[in-house]
């Protein structure tokens, strides 16, 4: 084949899977910014509702994470039918059930109802942060899927970005409205739009790419071959045994539970790290939060885009860890002045959000078919039990020691401690 053919062919490829991105992708962060929607919230709530219902740290630190182990015993499962029925079904379902959950936290009187809620929450949303992922390799080959991977990612600082505002006005403007806390009508106002996009979800996702009347035919035959070609390079686990005892799954699970203790140190405790820095306000507060997630998205599509260029994962995800950590541990330093706290923070977020949006590249390079629906799935729930301890181990740290300070050169030390992992992964499984 001449030059100009593969040129034009490479261009054309090019096109559809532009098609593609912009078909499917402001739907799928739409999703994802719903989800870290209702985990931005809980941080703000924090701010009025332990005083209200007098709540100690401790109790909010567990509740906070007691979300996680619902959404680990439903992780897999979840998956596994999504995988089955599709995407779209079982994505809406996640959506409908967990917006109405969202919006009965603005009933709970007890630390009781506040632990229940959090574990029924995760069980309602079990599923999505794989579902998602594993919905990308249904579209998209792994050279092209890093930057796609960080747009859907883009979600999460996105939120905190119109989250913190809109979490930090809603408190201040509806204290008070019809009897009720701002709080409370933070969680019932905020459950909305999920509520909403699960009915969207039902509308406009496709389960498969040839369902996509929006391609021709020409299109669908270029993107299945290509997915084809990818997943022959995947593994693909024979029985139940053969998949648990790949250790390569063990290591992905370690080494992305450090990065989410970094990344919910920094959910569930900006807003107070921001507070401790000398800002009062609720407003003021969600204002500034906003500027860590402003830097993030930033430098995550910066480190997509150079990941998939140079096709390099582990180095890509390596540095924006060490570069967390730096962060978390210098907004600790400087936690007394407002600037240069918040200058750390934008360093931490920037660091942490682009870490847990690229470490996605290895499970998804190594596994195909429904070992990936399985070890996505794997990987991330066990993972995110990091979600539990890290609130939980934060806020009896604080308890006990008066102090935010130890706790986050604690999630600092785990962050290294993962980077290192990161070296364990052989770079010619990964680097595609």
């Amino acid at each position: 084949m001449t030059t100009l053919n593969l040129s034009a062919t490479s261009a054309a490829r090019d096109i559809t899977y532009r098609k593609i991105a912009w078909r499917l992708m402001p739907w799928l962060m739409l999703c994802y910014l719903c989800a870290y929607l209702d985990r931005v919230n809980v941080g703000f709530a924090k701010l009025q509702m332990m005083d209200d219902l007098s709540l100690s740290e401790t109790v909010y630190g567990l509740g906070a994470g007691i979300f996680f182990i619902g959404y680990f015993f439903f992780e897999v499962p979840s998956n596994l039918i999504l995988h089955r029925v599709g995407a779209r079904r079982w994505i809406a379902r996640i959506m409908i059930t967990w917006g109405v959950i969202s919006a009965l936290f603005a009933f709970v009187e007890t630390a009781w109802q506040f632990y229940l809620l959090r574990f029924l929450l995760g069980v309602a949303e079990a599923g999505l942060a794989p579902g998602l992922l594993l919905y990308l390799t249904y579209w998209f080959p792994s050279h092209r899927r890093a930057r796609m991977t960080v747009l859907w990612f883009v979600a999460i600082p996105l939120s905190g970005m119109i989250g913190g505002p809109l979490s930090g006005w809603i408190m201040a403007t509806f204290a008070g409205f019809h009897g009720w806390a701002g709080w409370q009508w933070m969680f019932v106002l905020e459950a909305i739009p999920t509520l909403v996009m699960g009915f969207v979800v039902l509308l406009v996702l496709k389960d498969r790419v040839e369902q996509a009347e929006w391609l021709d035919d020409d299109e669908k035959r270029q993107v299945r071959a290509d997915l084809d070609e990818d997943n022959q390079q995947k593994a693909c686990h024979g029985t139940v045994k053969a998949f648990v005892a790949d250790r390569r799954l063990w290591l992905l699970a370690l080494i992305y539970f450090c990065v989410v203790m970094g990344q919910y140190a920094l959910t569930f405790w900006l807003p107070t790290l921001v507070r401790n820095s000398g800002v009062s306000e609720p407003l003021h507060i969600g204002l500034l939060t906003s500027l860590p997630y402003l830097c993030a998205i930033i430098f995550m599509l910066l480190a997509g885009r150079s990941g998939d260029r140079h096709r390099e994962r582990r180095w890509h995800l390596i540095v924006p860890m060490l570069i967390g950590l730096s962060g978390l541990t210098l907004a600790t330093l400087l936690s007394h002045n407002v600037s240069l706290s918040l200058l750390s923070l934008c360093i931490a977020a920037a660091g942490i959000l682009s870490a847990s949006s690229l470490f996605w590249m290895l499970p998804t390079n190594l596994l195909g078919g429904v070992s990936a629906a399985a070890g996505i799935a794997a990987v991330n729930c066990i993972a995110n039990l990091a979600g539990f301890f890290s609130p939980w181990l934060i806020g009896s740290i604080t308890t006990a020691t008066g102090s935010p300070a130890s706790g986050m050169y604690f999630i600092a030390a785990v962050l290294l401690g993962g980077a290192l992992c990161v070296l364990r992964i052989r770079a010619a499984d990964v680097n595609r």
